[in-house]
C-alpha cells in the first residue's frame, strides 16, 4: 500500500478491527470530574467505568485533536514517503477539521511531493466507522488515493445514521433538548430518534413513547432508506453506550427483517467523545441508503 488510510478515534471501531483492516488514527481527549484521559477506544477507561461513572453523576468534557498533535501525526508518515487521505469526525459535531485543515496546509509547504487529503466525513460514531470500513474495501481493491478521495467526497452521505436516547439527562445537559422538555420526556418515557443530516449535524426527528415503539422506528427508517429496501445486502453496524441488550434487540429485529445482509450486524461501543454527549442508553444504527439531502 502507497498511502495511509485514516481517521479519528470516533469512528468507534474497536482496536482490533482497525488494525485488521490497517487503518491508522488518532486520539480525541475527554475529561471525566477534570481528569484528562485520551480517547483511545476503551484502553485507558473502560466503556463499562465510563458510563457506569457517568450514571453516578461524573461530569464529562471533550476536546478535538489539536493542530500541533495533527502536525505530529501527519508527518510521521509523510517521512516515510507516505501519501494520507484522513477523514475527520464531522464538522457538524466538532471543529476538529479545521485543526486538520491547518495542519494540512502548513505540511504540504513542507513536503510538496507528498498527497495530504482531509476530508469531513460527515460522519459520527460507527456510521464513520463503516464509511472507513467501505474505504479500506475499496483500497484494498486496488483504488488508488486520488480516486478513493474522489469516492469518499461523492458517497459519505449515503451512510445514514439513525439513533435513539432512552435519557434525556444528557440531551439536556448539551442543550439539544430544554430543561423543561426533558423533565416531561422522562415522566412520559419519551425516547427521541435522532439522526445525522446532510450537514453532518444531529437532528431529532421524532419522538416515541418507550424503547419498544421507538426500536422498531428505528428499524423502519432502515426499511425505508436501505440500499434495496428490506434486499438490502451491505454491512450494518450497531453501536451503543453500556445498553448492550437493547442494541442486541435491534440488531435481531434486523436480522430478521434484512435476511440478505452482508454477514450478521456488528455490535460496538459508543466511544468516549461521542458517549459523553449521549450519555448512556443510546442505540445507533448504521448503514447504507439513500443520500441525505436534508
Amino acid at each position: 500500500m502507497d498511502y495511509i488510510l485514516s481517521c479519528c478515534s470516533t469512528a468507534d471501531l474497536s482496536a482490533e478491527h482497525f488494525k485488521e483492516r490497517n487503518i491508522d488514527y488518532i486520539c480525541f481527549h475527554f475529561e471525566v470530574d477534570g481528569k484528562d484521559y485520551p480517547d483511545d477506544l476503551g484502553v485507558s477507561y473502560p466503556f463499562k467505568s465510563f458510563y457506569d461513572d457517568m450514571a453516578k453523576g461524573a461530569m464529562t468534557k471533550t476536546s478535538q485533536v489539536s493542530v500541533g498533535e495533527y502536525l505530529e501525526y501527519f508527518e510521521g508518515f509523510l517521512k516515510q514517503g507516505k501519501d494520507i487521505l484522513h477523514l475527520t469526525l464531522s464538522s457538524g459535531i466538532s471543529g476538529t477539521l479545521n485543526s486538520a485543515t491547518i495542519a494540512r496546509d502548513q505540511l504540504r509547504d513542507k513536503y510538496p511531493e507528498r498527497k495530504l487529503y482531509v476530508v469531513d466525513s460527515l460522519a459520527a460514531s460507527a456510521g464513520f466507522g463503516l464509511l472507513m470500513n467501505k474505504l479500506a474495501d475499496l483500497r484494498d481493491e486496488g483504488m488508488g488515493i486520488d480516486d478513493l478521495y474522489e469516492w469518499v467526497i461523492e458517497h459519505r452521505l449515503e451512510c445514514q445514521h439513525w439513533f435513539f436516547v432512552s435519557d434525556l439527562t444528557y440531551l439536556v445537559r448539551g442543550g439539544r433538548v430544554s430543561k423543561a422538555a426533558g423533565i416531561i420526556g422522562g415522566a412520559l418515557k419519551i425516547c427521541p430518534l435522532l439522526n445525522v443530516d446532510f450537514q453532518g449535524r444531529l437532528i431529532v426527528r421524532a419522538k416515541h413513547r418507550g424503547i419498544n415503539a421507538v426500536m422498531k422506528a428505528q428499524v423502519a427508517k432502515m426499511e425505508e432508506l436501505a440500499v434495496g429496501g428490506t434486499d438490502y445486502d451491505g454491512d450494518c453496524y450497531i453501536s451503543n453506550s453500556d445498553c448492550y441488550e437493547e442494541a442486541r434487540a435491534v440488531a435481531d429485529l434486523i436480522e430478521e427483517k434484512f435476511p440478505k445482509l452482508k454477514g450478521k450486524v456488528k455490535i460496538y461501543s459508543i466511544g468516549t467523545t461521542i458517549g459523553s454527549h449521549t450519555g448512556p442508553g443510546t442505540v445507533a444504527l448504521f448503514f447504507w441508503g439513500s443520500k441525505r439531502i436534508d
